[in-house]
């Protein structure tokens, strides 16, 4: 995927890998890579190390730039970089650092049914899900909205959706910022983003967005799977999906004008692609309101999409969603950048903290977090590819400490799209899949073949690190059985 590595790379212990700042003239903290010497073979060939060091240039940087061990080549950033920047000190905030699908997520969602119970429905439970879900690039839902509503829904987020009928107030308690992060304004998002995501709520993405019937196979911590009401054998559903083209038109617009503050701030970065301004700047603001605009879109388009999913498994399985025991786990985001308080040498500090494919992990007791997980901790979601597993897993106090309260996101490619349509026979694949007892459905077999598992990491390795390094405590493991992919 990209010329081996060749600069420094110093072992920390066996999850912690080092990138001096002495590496590049201009680097202001080191690079800390959380991997072990297996994942680390992929993570070389690839400029994602490139882009760590990069980082570390970014000004009001603390600490580390940081990378999770399914960090692979992104724009600017690393995907599974995460960065926090002083506020007070003249702290950037940098489009790059989240991404493009901006408040691309993730949500668990329980249910009170077993295997056993669907393993003859399953097929039809997928068709629905497939035939329900609008999915795919460009596709359209059934939820059409006004540009009054529209707006309602970049300040509202999940909690418009709820408002609509298409959820319940414990969906809100369970998901990252309830559903909507504060001070979107829907004025400094431009009409071609607005035209974009018109009529894309509750539809699902195309590439790596999916939603996915599961079955628990294997329980960490049976005190933390009591508390969640999860066990083994139990279905579970999830749904990844984003910000549309609301988000990349969000992104694509504040990348472009952005490049300009690098002069107009004397803002020095090797790589144009970490265009950047002051939090405290009106272009920085500027951005900050937009991004959450496209981040309360996505926390809505996921909440439409689990109604959706409701909708479908009570008209295969002839119950409410609610007698199904369909409720939310968690909803956790994945493209972010986040005002958040941590201690920097010793004093407690304003930070601006990105995560770019990499998701929240507080630990017990956060004040962030609702009642209900101040015991155990925030859910972490970590989806696997559709061959192998997914997890969850509960944030630590560690992570607080270390990485800002953030842990990985998913596996991690370690093929291109381009690359896995090249080498990948669908055909056989799909057998594979089927062998498994895994039923797939795609808008393409394009699709299938950039998605396929060996165009990924193994996600056991992934989670063992972050396990290992203390950042994300394993609560529960499922595997795939039906796939819905865009």
């Amino acid at each position: 995927m990209g010329e081996t590595w060749k600069g420094p790379l110093e072992k920390i212990d066996d999850f912690r890998f080092r990138i001096p700042s002495t590496y590049k003239p201009g680097m202001r903290v080191p690079g800390i890579i959380y991997a072990d010497e297996k994942l680390l073979k992929d993570i070389v060939h690839d400029k994602a190390c490139e882009q760590v060091a990069n980082v570390a240039f970014l000004p009001g940087i603390v600490k580390a730039s940081l990378a999770m061990p399914d960090i692979h080549w992104g724009y600017g950033f690393p995907i599974g970089g995460v960065a926090a920047t002083d506020i007070e000190e003249g702290g950037v905030i940098s489009p790059g650092g989240v991404g493009f699908d901006i408040n691309c997520g993730i949500r668990m969602i329980r249910t009170s049914l077993q295997f056993e119970d669907i393993k003859d429905r399953l097929k039809d439970l997928a068709q629905r899900i497939f035939s329900d879900v609008p999915a795919g690039v460009g596709s359209e839902g059934d939820i059409r909205v006004t540009a009054k509503e529209e707006k309602q829904i970049l300040l509202k987020g999940s909690k418009w959706a709820v408002e609509q009928g298409y959820g319940c107030q414990e969906d809100l308690e369970c998901t990252e910022e309830y559903g909507a992060i504060p001070g979107a304004d829907p004025e400094v998002v431009s009409e071609r983003a607005y035209k974009r995501g018109k009529s894309q709520s509750g539809t699902l993405g195309s590439g790596n967005h999916f939603i996915e019937i599961q079955v628990i196979e294997q329980l960490y911590d049976s005190s933390l799977c009591d508390a969640l009401g999860l066990d083994l054998g139990q279905i579970s559903i999830m749904i990844h999906s984003g910000s549309r083209g609301l988000g990349y038109q969000v992104c694509d617009d504040y990348t472009r004008s952005m490049i300009h503050c690098l002069d107009k701030y004397h803002i020095n970065v090797p790589d144009r692609q970490l265009a950047c301004a002051p939090v405290n700047s009106p272009e920085g603001r500027e951005y900050l309101a937009a991004m959450k605009c496209a981040a309360n879109f996505a926390w809505a388009n996921r909440q439409c999409l689990m109604h959706l999913t409701r909708l479908s498994f009570e008209k295969v399985l002839g119950l409410s969603w609610q007698k199904l025991g369909m409720s939310l786990v968690y909803d956790v985001a994945h493209n972010i950048a986040k005002i958040e308080s941590y201690p920097v040498e010793g004093k407690l500090k304003k930070l601006c903290v990105h995560r770019k494919g990499a998701t929240r992990a507080f630990g017990p007791g956060h004040p962030d977090l609702p009642e209900r997980y101040k015991q155990t901790g925030q859910p972490v979601i970590i989806p696997g590819d559709m061959g192998r597993n997914s997890y969850l897993l509960a944030g630590t106090k560690q992570a607080e400490e270390e990485t800002f309260g953030s842990c990985c996101h998913g596996a991690g490619r370690v093929k291109s799209r381009t690359e896995a349509t090249r080498t990948i026979d669908v055909n056989k694949l799909l057998k594979e899949l089927d062998s498994k007892g895994i039923v797939v459905l795609a808008t393409g077999k394009g699709t299938i073949a950039e998605e396929a598992p060996l165009a990924y990491k193994d996600v056991n390795d992934v989670v063992n690190v972050v396990h290992n390094a203390g950042i994300a405590k394993r609560v529960c493991r499922m595997r795939p059985l039906g796939v819905i992919k865009g």
